[in-house]
């Protein structure tokens, strides 16, 4: 029997705002956490000793954030419900000696950062953000949300080819300008310093990157359609952490419920906050210890937890139709889509299937089945990496979007809450 929905157009209109103010991974950790702690929740640092008094906790640690709730009741062994997300999407960083320029030109050094469509970032108004280390070893975030730089396109008089065939050369052709003049080393980490309200000497290093400055917004005759930046993965990370906040205070369920958003899946999530790193084992191996559970409990809890990998996947593209699978077409606006691939890069099985589909009826939501192409190579996504890592039943599912990868990205407009209805539902089974 289906339930309420929870969540309706007003989720996607939160989304907008997220996705806007969460230029990096820090800032959506950052923005994730904020939410959690006007729901009750309290953070946790991992130097210290952890209690095992029930209620909403999380750890934050640099672009990833682990979050969990312990209801009433529970024992050490009580088995986990997990959304899992990541927080990175493909874009540009800034490298180490930022300052540089030709020709006349001042320009900022980045690097590509994951499989990121690099012609979605030319001739755009970009901004920069990111994070400051300071010499005493606290961070500082800064989010310059302004037009700041542009990778220009070289114009068509000057190559005339360039409508047969795009190709752009990753060093040489995608170094934004962002002024007129010679560079001159500390530019950029002066222009940092008065934008954080620092002085340029205490600023050791930084994490940055640079973004689309054009907000999220509504698309097509009917606004059936939202067009954002970072929609894989942020799409996600927001709607787990109003599912968790909602199962929260649904009252007393049978798991925990857990969102665990990872940096670094764009690039193989083999960091300290990655998927494939420490992280998720060493908090729920840690929950457990709190609540005076033993090595034996932690196996038990750990034998009955399912995970949702919750990530973007390919809608049915209507320029490009014969790459897909011709008897899987997701569509927008479809519902969530279970994800599958027989060669483990998506990590569903048929008894995921039947838990996925469950969450969806009860909550009262449609979902749509996604295959690639046998002739088109599989991308994956943080769940065979959970799966493996952790031995957690892990099942593959997400949105429909079209230009995934793009600087902005296009998902219909009620598949946003739709997911957060179904993560809702899981998590409080």
């Amino acid at each position: 029997m289906s339930t309420p929905s929870r969540f309706d157009r007003g989720h996607t209109d939160d989304l907008a705002s997220f996705l806007a103010a969460s230029p990096t991974p820090y800032h959506a950790v950052a923005n994730a956490a904020e939410r959690l702690e006007r729901a009750g929740f309290r953070r946790l640092a991992e130097t210290d000793a952890w209690d095992g008094d029930g209620g909403g906790r999380y750890v934050l640690r640099g672009g990833a954030i682990i979050a969990w709730y312990v209801p009433g009741g529970a024992t050490p062994a009580t088995p986990f419900r997990i959304v899992g997300a990541h927080t990175d999407s493909p874009n540009l960083r800034v490298k180490p000696v930022p300052d540089t320029g030709a020709a006349g030109w001042r320009q900022i050094a980045v690097e590509i950062y994951g499989g990121t469509l690099l012609n979605t970032w030319l001739d755009r108004d970009l901004g920069l953000a990111g994070r400051l280390a300071l010499r005493d070893g606290s961070t500082r975030l800064v989010n310059a949300d302004r037009p700041l730089l542009r990778v220009p396109q070289l114009a068509i008089h000057l190559d005339r080819e360039v409508n047969s065939g795009l190709k752009l050369d990753r060093q040489r052709h995608m170094t934004p300008v962002w002024g007129l003049g010679e560079p001159r080393e500390g530019d950029l980490v002066d222009f940092l310093a008065a934008e954080a309200g620092l002085d340029a000497a205490d600023i050791a290093g930084w994490d940055l990157m640079v973004h689309s400055i054009e907000p999220p917004a509504y698309l097509g005759r009917d606004r059936e359609l939202l067009a954002g930046p970072r929609m894989d993965n942020l799409l996600s990370v927001h709607a787990g952490t109003a599912a968790l906040i909602a199962a929260a205070g649904a009252g007393n369920p049978s798991y925990i419920p857990v969102l665990a958003a990872f940096d670094h899946e764009e690039n193989g999530s083999q960091s300290d906050t990655g998927a494939d790193g420490p992280l998720l084992g060493n908090v729920l191996e840690r929950s457990v210890l709190a609540r005076g559970g033993t090595p034996e409990d932690r196996a038990r809890a750990y034998a009955g937890t399912v995970c949702l990998s919750s990530d973007t996947g390919h809608a049915v593209h209507p320029n490009y139709p014969e790459r897909h699978e011709p008897g899987h077409h997701p569509m927008p606006n479809g519902g969530p889509i279970l994800k599958v691939n027989v060669n483990q890069r998506y990590a569903t099985d048929g008894t995921g299937r039947a838990v996925f589909a469950g969450a969806c009826e009860r909550a009262g939501v449609p979902w749509q089945s996604f295959v690639s192409n046998n002739a088109v190579p599989c991308g994956t996504t943080i769940g065979p990496i959970t799966a493996a890592r952790h031995g957690i039943a892990t099942v593959d599912i997400g949105v429909a979007v079209l230009s995934m990868h793009s600087a902005r990205e296009l998902c219909g407009a009620d598949d946003p809450f739709l997911l957060a209805n179904a993560l809702t539902a899981f998590l409080e089974a």
